[in-house]
């Protein structure tokens, strides 16, 4: 694999809300959360978190989304506890330099600042790490295709409330995405990504 360059690591919702305890508690977190630690530690500057900030109520969504608030209304901003969109204290303490872009929807590219961010700082690859690996990281990452960034997914630092989805996105990038997106480890991503 090539080396990695004029890249940023996108940590997608490890936000509280998905943590232990979370309306959306997502088991492996814990698991993948010093991992994902140790890449925000080694490139602060070049993170970029986001955040999946639910609406007010179920009525300020359109559509297939105001369905989804309404059977999922304990996760609106309405009904959550303060902190709950928060990211996760282990991340935030990274945060200034990491910048956080918050996004309404599934793809951090979608109704965010995040695309013209990527642009402006001249990004050509984006590391992406983070929850669900079957929900939001998905999303992102077909977003990055479609836009034409290098996408490079580490693997080990990836969590969902899900085996199955998570397992069948694993073999669906290995085999059906494998001209677009790089599936590695976080060891190699040390190795191969040596920013200025």
């Amino acid at each position: 694999m090539q080396a990695i360059s004029d890249a940023a690591h996108l940590c997608i919702d490890m936000q509280n809300v998905f943590a232990k305890g979370g309306v959306w508690e997502t088991p492996w977190m814990e698991r993948v959360l010093p991992v994902i630690s140790e890449i925000c530690a080694r490139y602060r500057e070049r993170t970029v978190f986001t955040r999946f900030v639910t609406p007010e109520k179920p009525e300020d969504r359109r559509g297939q989304w105001q369905v989804y608030f309404t059977k999922w209304q304990r996760a609106t901003r309405g009904s959550l506890p303060p902190n709950a969109l928060d990211l996760v204290p282990e991340l935030a303490r990274y945060t200034p330099p990491a910048l956080v872009v918050d996004k309404p929807a599934y793809s951090a590219f979608f109704g965010s600042r995040l695309g013209h961010l990527l642009v402006e700082r001249h990004v050509g690859t984006v590391i992406v790490s983070g929850a669900e690996t079957d929900v939001c990281v998905l999303s992102t990452a077909l977003s990055a295709v479609d836009l034409g960034f290098r996408v490079v997914i580490v693997q080990d630092a990836l969590c969902s409330s899900s085996d199955t989805g998570h397992d069948a996105l694993m073999t669906m990038y290995r085999t059906r995405f494998n001209a677009q997106i790089d599936l590695i480890s976080a060891a190699e991503l040390f190795e191969l990504w040596r920013p200025d």
